[in-house]
C-alpha cells in the first residue's frame, strides 16, 4: 500500500512501514501544501493512505468520494517513540481500509 507521512510526523518513522511503499511528504515534494491541497496532491500521486497527527483535517476536509483515505494519530507527544508505539496499530487498521476511510488511532 502507497502511504504517505504528513510533514508534522517524524520522517523516521516511514522506516516501521517496511511492508508498505510509505513516503514523507518532503521526499514525495508535497511539503508546504495546505490540507486540501495535500489530500489532492497525494491521491493524484497514488497515494492510498495519509497519516497525519492533524486532527482538525477531517473536519475541514471531505474524504466521501475521495480515492485516499486518512489515519489519524493521537499520541501524548508527536516524538518518534510515541508515534511508534501506535505502529502495530496502523498497520492492522490497514488491513481493512476503504478509500474515504478515516480511522483515528490512540489517544487524545
Amino acid at each position: 500500500m502507497r502511504l504517505l507521512l504528513d510533514e508534522c510526523i517524524d520522517e523516521a518513522l516511514r522506516h516501521c512501514f517496511r511492508d508498505h511503499d510509505c513516503q514523507t511528504c518532503r521526499y514525495a515534494g508535497l511539503k508546504g501544501l495546505s490540507n486540501g491541497r495535500l489530500l489532492t496532491a497525494a491521491e493524484q500521486a497514488g497515494f492510498e493512505v495519509l497519516i497525519t497527527v492533524d486532527k482538525n483535517i477531517s473536519h475541514q476536509q471531505r474524504l466521501a468520494g475521495r480515492g485516499i483515505s486518512l489515519i489519524i494519530l493521537r499520541a501524548p507527544t508527536t516524538t518518534f517513540d510515541d508515534l511508534a508505539q501506535l505502529v502495530p496499530d496502523v498497520l492492522a487498521a490497514l488491513e481493512t481500509m476503504k478509500p474515504g476511510d478515516v480511522v483515528r488511532i490512540g489517544v487524545g
